[in-house]
């Protein structure tokens, strides 16, 4: 991977010897595993058996999960906030293991499309909930900082399974607090 971002510096114009790229090559290798280490993490490994009993059947809403991706489309970062939320099922999951859900996605080459159902479809795997909701809003790069450059754009994407999806009611509760 250095070899490969030494070329791109060479490929671009500028010079590897100067002093402020002589380690760069280096640096960018060690960025880019950290930023995609959600490839060498599996869900049950995040997951960590943080599965608790519990008779609570109201809903659990974690907002304002904040995350940085890469887009698949250009390696540009996109960066926002996730809001998860699930109806238990005799267990629940602990805070910190849906955190660390969103990075293990985010930190993978990906389109926030993708990321929001993936997201969604571990919480109800790993918890088996009666159902599961996902907001995420993200600013992305590759379209501030090169072609249409739309300063203040950003996106939403929504993934709602088993009964956020079934039921009016769960639906509108959810987004009535994630907004």
């Amino acid at each position: 991977m250095e070899k490969a971002f030494a070329k791109i510096i060479e490929e671009i114009g500028e010079d590897l010897s100067r002093e402020g790229l002589i380690d760069t090559p280096s640096r960018a290798a060690k960025a880019i595993k950290y930023l995609t280490q959600g490839y060498t993490q599996s869900l049950d490994e995040v997951v960590n058996n943080a599965l608790f009993p519990s008779d609570n059947s109201e809903m659990v809403v974690v907002q304002n999960i904040e995350f940085y991706s890469l887009c698949e489309h250009h390696m540009l970062p996109f960066i926002g906030r996730a809001h998860v939320a699930y109806i238990p099922q005799g267990k629940v999951i602990g805070l910190s293991k849906i955190a660390r859900i969103v990075d293990m996605f985010a930190r993978r080459l990906q389109i926030q499309e993708n990321m929001t159902k993936e997201i969604a479809e571990a919480i109800m795997q790993v918890t088996n909930a009666e159902g599961v909701g996902v907001v995420i809003e993200a600013e992305h790069m590759c379209m501030k900082m090169r072609g249409v450059e739309k300063q203040n754009s950003t996106m939403k994407t929504s993934m709602l399974l088993g009964s956020f999806r079934a039921r009016p009611a769960t639906r509108a509760e959810f987004f009535s607090l994630v907004s």
